[in-house]
């Protein structure tokens, strides 16, 4: 698989893929059967061949069972072999604490993965 486009809608992210090797998942993950939404994409982080990717995560809310498929999808990228550098770039809203402290649980359970945590200030 090239590219992923998938739109996101008021229950599901926003997910991209491009030939920049950058993953982008953006929105809102609340879908009402996560591995079914999921699947698709971790299927793919365990194929996909190339030396390196940065995954932008900008996810507003997160229900737990999403939780759970974005690690398994982090989890697949992390032990994929071929890719030799990781890089996940984390957002979250200044304040919004539970959403760091999410970020670096995550940072802890991936070995390879490069983490860089982006705060920034809600524009409304």
């Amino acid at each position: 698989m090239n590219t992923i486009d998938i739109k996101g809608t008021v229950s599901t992210p926003a997910i991209s893929y491009n030939a920049e090797n950058k993953l982008l998942i953006k929105g809102r993950s609340i879908p009402a059967n996560e591995a079914k939404f999921y699947q698709p994409i971790i299927e793919w982080a365990g194929k996909v061949d190339i030396d390196k990717l940065i995954v932008d995560i900008n996810l507003e809310y997160i229900n737990s069972g999403s939780t759970k498929m974005l690690l398994s999808l982090l989890k697949t990228l992390d032990i994929n072999t071929s890719i030799k550098k990781l890089v996940i770039k984390w957002y979250y809203e200044e304040g919004d604490e539970e959403a760091y402290e999410s970020g670096k649980v995550f940072k802890e359970l991936l070995r390879k993965a490069e983490f860089r945590f982006c705060r920034f200030r809600d524009a409304s």
